[in-house]
């Protein structure tokens, strides 16, 4: 008569590679527990907390630092056009070219903000991450 077990029938096999040192604590690891490689990796899996992998750069952290300071600095300048033109646009004619310029250095700075936020943006998109 054969003997027969009460494990589930596994048919997929996972293969890796470890360097000396990899290895070294693989083994060392094992050797607490009475139990097979494959039995430990098994448990190591089910019961193994995976973490979020995120990035903190201090580099990343100047730069969005620097373009919240620059929007700000935009918002300002922005503002004081607007004030500029406005009086301007109270004098009337002798003004009304000065005051055009004006409006179109509002539109120039609303765009170059723009440009900044959206270059920012693919920069901050692209970043790299490590596990905590």
């Amino acid at each position: 008569m054969t003997k027969r077990y009460n494990t589930p029938h596994r048919r997929h096999v996972v293969k890796t590679r470890m360097t000396e040192e990899e290895y070294a604590d693989f083994t060392e690891r094992l050797s607490h527990f009475e139990m097979s490689q494959a039995e430990f990796i098994r448990q190591a899996i089910t019961k193994a907390t995976i973490r979020p992998i995120i990035t903190v750069s201090p580099v990343n952290d100047e730069l969005l630092a620097a373009v919240g300071q620059l929007t700000a600095e935009y918002g300002k300048i922005g503002g004081n056009l607007n004030q500029i033109a406005r009086a301007l646009n109270e004098y009337g004619a002798p003004y009304n070219t000065l005051s055009g310029e004006v409006r179109a250095a509002i539109a120039d700075l609303a765009a170059l903000k723009f440009e900044v936020l959206r270059k920012v943006g693919e920069a901050v998109g692209n970043i790299q991450t490590y596990q905590l």
